[in-house]
């Protein structure tokens, strides 16, 4: 009861930072939202609470149309996690269950679908096919507002199996049909075709340091895949994309002072565009974003606790809400991270994949590990390994498991594994060999060398 009055105070005070960390529904309304939901605070005897949309749309609520709990930041729960539950939820999210089903997420994670029905279940109210339903709803919704996509097409692009399945979903989520949710949506910015672009807001909770993630995407871009244009302040990342249907070109816009000054603990977005080859291929795409810019982190649990230490206390209080950016494509960023700069530019002219139309600067998509696998040297090493699945690096990998298959391969040092355990892997807690990183900021210790680096106290990471 005490946990469940803590979560009903942060209702009650439309509390942000809980955005996407737990959901709230109404008994006598039939609907759920987000603790930041602007309506009016309901009585604590009609209110249920659960640890997911997914748990909630189970329980036979409708996602509340003021504030859209399905377009929450994720939980910074599935970043942190290294377990199988955390590592179930971030291949959920990459889209594994629509394309391979429970029994591909069940052989990824090296359990049963039996065993990873139950641990789902038990902890997060939903099994996996649950899961991916609402995340296949909440594709649905964005199709359908910004696109003038036929309503059959967006149905399969979503990853609904026929467009029953879709129509049934639509109305039990949102309490609407398809063309009704289509049509409460404004006209003005739709695209007859995602090759139009379909624009975003992809949603953060709390202070977001945009300046710093932008300046190491600009520092880092690699010539034919990534672009960074503008000031200061006003910067547009593109880059291009290979995906599991097809490939596309995403745009991400730095942005500040996106909150409106009532919130309690104000959130916000970075607007984003996307270009696919194919719709199915959206999930994918903008959960790799949101990986890329760790736009699902928890700052307030980061800033206090690195806040509390003396070294860092002034490094937390200019720059709160930095973030630990990391990977679109993860066995890109650790081809990256060993060859360089410059020697990865070379390796996309000789190796990548010429867009069929060039976009701006952006004229090729990564190299594929298999394309690599004959390079001479350590990087056709760790491309054949890559390849054949020697070293995992995807959303479902175990962490440990990647850095000792990673530590046993030729050229490759603790200092680059350490790296690409931070950003590939996206794990918070990482500490290179030999660096002047204390365990008093466990468990975020990869934001401190952030907040090193930004302060320009360089000798920690070089």
């Amino acid at each position: 009861m005490k946990d469940e009055e803590t979560r009903y105070e942060a209702v009650r005070s439309r509390d942000a930072r809980f955005d996407g960390a737990f959901f709230f529904a109404v008994a006598t309304t039939g609907i759920y939202c987000r603790p930041s939901c602007p309506a009016v605070t309901p009585k604590r005897r009609n209110v249920r609470f659960f640890p997911t949309a997914a748990a909630a749309q189970g329980a036979g609520f409708r996602a509340c149309r003021r504030c859209r709990p399905d377009a929450a930041p994720g939980s910074a729960d599935w970043n942190a996690r290294a377990d199988v539950v955390g590592r179930a939820m971030r291949l959920i999210g990459d889209g594994v269950v629509d394309r391979e089903g429970v029994a591909g997420l069940a052989a990824r994670l090296g359990y049963s679908a039996r065993q990873v029905q139950r641990q789902l279940t038990a902890e997060l109210g939903a099994g996996p096919v649950a899961l991916a339903r609402a995340q296949r709803a909440h594709t649905a919704r964005v199709l359908l507002r910004t696109t003038d996509l036929p309503v059959t097409e967006i149905a399969f692009a979503s990853g609904f199996a026929s467009v029953r399945q879709f129509n049934d979903t639509i109305r039990a989520v949102y309490a609407l049909t398809p063309t009704r949710l289509r049509d409460a949506a404004p006209r003005r910015g739709r695209t007859a075709a995602p090759g139009g672009g379909i624009p975003l807001r992809l949603a953060h909770r709390g202070p977001y340091h945009a300046t710093a993630v932008f300046d190491l995407l600009r520092r880092e871009a690699v010539t034919g895949v990534e672009e960074v244009d503008g000031p200061p302040g006003h910067r547009t990342y593109r880059r291009t994309l290979r995906l599991p249907y097809g490939t596309g070109i995403a745009a991400v816009e730095e942005r500040t002072g996106s909150a409106p000054a009532s919130a309690v603990h104000p959130g916000g977005w970075l607007p984003a565009r996307l270009h696919l080859t194919d719709p199915r291929d959206l999930t994918t795409a903008v959960q790799r974003l949101r990986r890329l810019f760790d736009l699902d982190a928890d700052p307030y649990a980061v800033d206090e606790r690195l806040g509390a230490d003396p070294r860092l206390a002034p490094l937390v209080a200019a720059r709160p809400g930095l973030r630990a950016p990391g990977a679109a494509d993860p066995d890109e960023y650790a081809v990256r991270a060993l060859a360089g700069r410059r020697t990865t530019a070379h390796l996309v002219a000789a190796h990548g994949k010429a867009l069929d139309a060039p976009s701006g600067s952006l004229t090729h998509l990564f190299p594929e590990p298999a394309a690599l696998a004959g390079v001479p040297g350590p990087v056709g090493t760790l491309a054949t390994a890559l390849a054949d699945g020697t070293v995992r690096l995807d959303a479902g990998a175990d962490r440990d498991d990647a850095q000792a298959a990673l530590l046993a391969l030729p050229g490759l040092d603790g200092r680059t594994v350490a790296d690409v355990r931070a950003r590939a892997l996206g794990d918070p807690d990482v500490a290179p060999p030999g660096a002047d990183v204390p365990d008093t900021w466990r468990p975020w210790r990869t934001y401190a060398l952030h907040h090193l680096h930004a302060a320009k106290e360089t000798h920690v990471l070089d």
